[in-house]
């Protein structure tokens, strides 16, 4: 008799990118800042605002850039770029490196990637379409239908992969990978039970709606690690509070290897000045 229990189950979930997406985290040397007269910090903030300042307000075409200033000893100042290329995000980063605000700004690290949605369950539900029109995988028909299939998910995820950078106060931002252990590896765990856990990790994610706005980067192949995780919020409580139940479901108990984690406040390009006069920023774009 035939197994019809037999499941069908695609290996890889397919994602949805958008955004290519660029951290860049700095220290400033204000010893070497401190000693400069007032006329040329006044001629290197003009600059450095209005290179800045083209790119913070959104545009949904191009992209834009915001600012943070970081709290701790690992960075003074991120800067956050979001843009349609990785042609784009290389012009901006040199751009920066011409101003010359640059010769006080020292790199601490940085992070590439594109802003991500996973797709789970539509992966498996795509695959068991295609495969009930008799299609088969691998085909030059398969791959027609299943990519159309991708472009009509990612028109109508289009805001999500290519959202504004949150207005939000205060962000938290750290990298992460998935474990590759020889206990607990994820790459080898079944594509039912992966969607199972990342169901029950969003689930915990669902309970801070409104609190947290979250945005997703995948940086396989880009940088060191596999994903970036950015939460805005107007409460930096928060952060701790969702990050810690999120540490007790079983894809973030088994699976996840975290990064550093950065905490830092948005702040306005007009404010900068006042920033590099030591004070602590209060406006938002």
């Amino acid at each position: 008799m035939m197994d019809t229990h037999t499941s069908v189950e695609p290996v890889v979930p397919e994602t949805i990118d958008g955004w290519a997406c660029l951290h860049e985290l700095f220290r400033v040397r204000w010893a070497e800042w401190n000693q400069l007269e007032i006329e040329k910090k006044k001629e290197i903030i003009k600059e450095f605002q209005s290179l800045m300042g083209k790119s913070q307000d959104f545009d949904p075409k191009h992209g834009q850039s915001a600012m943070f200033t970081v709290l701790g000893h690992k960075a003074d100042l991120l800067l956050l770029h979001f843009r349609e290329t990785f042609d784009q995000l290389s012009q901006v980063e040199l751009s920066l490196t011409q101003c010359q605000l640059y010769r006080y700004l020292e790199p601490t690290t940085s992070y590439v990637s594109f802003v991500e949605l996973g797709m789970y369950e539509m992966t498996k539900k795509i695959y068991k379409e295609l495969m009930g029109e008799g299609l088969k995988e691998g085909d030059s028909q398969w791959k027609l239908r299943w990519n159309e299939r991708l472009q009509d998910q990612a028109k109508r995820m289009h805001d999500r992969i290519y959202p504004e950078i949150p207005a939000q106060r205060y962000l938290c931002f750290y990298p992460m990978d998935k474990k590759r252990s020889d206990q607990n590896n994820w790459y080898q765990v079944s594509m039912d039970d992966r969607q199972m856990m990342m169901r029950e990790h969003g689930m915990v994610g669902r309970k801070y709606a409104g609190q947290v706005k979250q945005i997703i980067s995948g940086s396989i192949g880009s940088d060191d690690f596999e994903w970036g995780v950015d939460l805005f919020s107007e409460d930096p409580l928060v952060f701790k509070k969702l990050i810690y139940e999120m540490r007790f479901d079983r894809a973030s108990a088994l699976y996840a290897h975290f990064g550093p984690f950065y905490a830092a406040l948005q702040f306005s390009i007009s404010e900068v000045p006042q920033w590099l006069e030591g004070k602590t920023p209060q406006l938002l774009r």
